[in-house]
C-alpha cells in the first residue's frame, strides 16, 4: 500500500530545512561570495576622486559609488567562479565549492552587476562612462586571466586607481587632478595584493616586507604632500579650505598615521613569520588600511568633512562585518 510506512515506528523520516534557515543560508552564502565587509572599503574611492578634482560631492557623485560597489561585486563573484577549481583544493568552504552557491548563478550575477556598474556610470555622464568601461575591462580581465601572472598586482592597483578617477570623472568631470591621488592608491593596493597571492601557502618575508616599506613611504608622502594647484576651471568650485598647514593639513597627518597604524602592524608580523594565519591577516590589515588612506588623501584635498565620512566607514564596517560573524575577508 503506498505511504503505509512513511510514519511507522523505527523508519526515519527524511530530513527537512526550515525555509526561513534556508533563506538565511543562502543569503549568508551570498554574503561571503560578494565579501560584504569589503563593501565599506569602495566609496571612499569616489569620494576622495571628488575631492582630489577639487569639487563637493553631489548626485553624480553617489552615482559614481553605486557604479563603483556594482563593479568591485561583479570582481568578487567573479573571482570565485573563474577560482572554483583551485578553491575546491585550497578553500573547499567557499560558497562554490561547498555547494552553496551555483556557479553559473555566480558567473550570472558577475555579469548583471557589471551591466549595472555600467549603467550608474553613464548616469553620471560621458566622462563617467569613459572611465567606468576599462574599469571593468581591467576587473575582468584580471580574474579571467591575469590573477596568476605578474601582472596580476599591476591589474589589481590599476582597477582601484580607475575606480578613484571614476569619482573625479562623475563629479568634477575631469581626471587630471585626481591623478596623483589615483597612483597612491593604486601603489597601496598593489602592494596588498602582491602579499595576499601568498595567503594560503605563506613562506614569504619578502611581499610582507615590500609592502612595509611602502606603506612608510606612503604614510610621508600622504602627510606631507602638498595640494597640486587646481586648473583655471576647476577653481571657482573648488572646495574652500584648501590645505597648507591648517586644519585639513593636520587632520591628513593625522589619517595618514591612522592608515600607518592599521597596515604596519600585520606586515611585520608577516615579514617576521610568513605562515599562512600571518600573512592572511596581514592581507586583511592592508584592506581595512584601504579606508584611512581615502580619508588622508580627501584630508590633504582640503575636503575635511569628505575625510572624515570616509574614515566613519571603517568602523561601520567592523560593526558590520560582526553582526555577519564575517571577519576575515580576503580579495583573491
Amino acid at each position: 500500500m503506498r505511504g503505509d510506512t512513511s510514519g511507522a515506528r523505527g523508519t526515519a523520516r527524511p530530513a527537512t530545512t526550515h525555509p526561513r534557515k534556508a533563506t538565511a543560508g543562502r543569503a549568508t552564502a551570498w554574503a561571503e561570495l560578494l565579501r560584504l565587509p569589503a563593501l565599506f572599503t569602495v566609496p571612499g574611492d569616489a569620494l576622495a576622486g571628488a575631492a582630489a578634482a577639487g569639487v563637493r560631492p553631489g548626485p553624480r557623485t553617489l552615482l559614481a559609488i553605486g557604479s563603483s560597489l556594482c563593479l568591485y561585486e561583479a570582481g568578487m563573484a567573479l573571482n570565485d567562479w573563474a577560482d572554483r577549481a583551485e578553491d575546491a583544493v585550497e578553500r573547499p568552504h567557499r560558497p562554490l565549492p561547498s555547494g552553496r552557491v551555483r556557479p553559473a548563478a555566480a558567473l550570472a550575477a558577475a555579469g548583471a552587476l557589471t551591466g549595472a556598474g555600467l549603467a550608474l556610470a553613464a548616469g553620471a555622464g560621458r566622462p563617467a562612462l569613459t572611465v567606468a568601461v576599462p574599469l571593468a575591462a581591467t576587473v575582468w580581465a584580471y580574474d579571467l586571466g591575469l590573477k596568476h601572472t605578474p601582472a596580476g598586482p599591476a591589474a589589481m592597483a590599476a582597477a582601484r586607481g580607475l575606480d578613484l578617477l571614476l569619482g573625479a570623472a562623475a563629479t568634477g568631470g575631469g581626471t587630471r587632478a585626481a591623478l596623483p591621488s589615483a597612483a597612491l592608491l593604486g601603489t597601496h593596493t598593489l602592494a596588498v595584493t602582491a602579499v595576499s597571492r601568498r595567503e594560503t601557502t605563506g613562506g614569504s618575508a619578502l611581499a610582507p616586507l615590500a609592502a612595509l616599506a611602502t606603506t612608510g613611504a606612503l604614510t610621508r608622502l600622504v602627510a606631507t604632500h602638498r595640494r597640486i594647484r587646481l586648473p583655471a576651471g576647476r577653481r571657482a568650485a573648488a572646495a574652500p579650505g584648501l590645505p597648507g598647514s591648517g586644519p585639513a593639513g593636520v587632520l591628513a597627518t593625522a589619517l595618514a598615521a591612522a592608515y600607518a597604524a592599521t597596515a604596519a602592524r600585520p606586515y611585520f608580523h608577516a615579514t617576521l613569520n610568513p605562515s599562512p594565519p600571518l600573512t592572511q591577516r596581514a592581507v586583511g590589515g592592508g584592506i581595512r588600511a584601504t579606508i584611512p588612506l581615502q580619508a588622508a588623501l580627501a584630508a590633504r584635498s582640503g575636503a575635511s568633512a569628505t575625510s572624515l565620512l570616509i574614515a566613519a566607514l571603517a568602523p561601520a564596517g567592523r560593526m558590520f562585518a560582526r553582526r555577519v560573524a564575517m571577519r576575515k575577508v580576503s580579495i583573491t
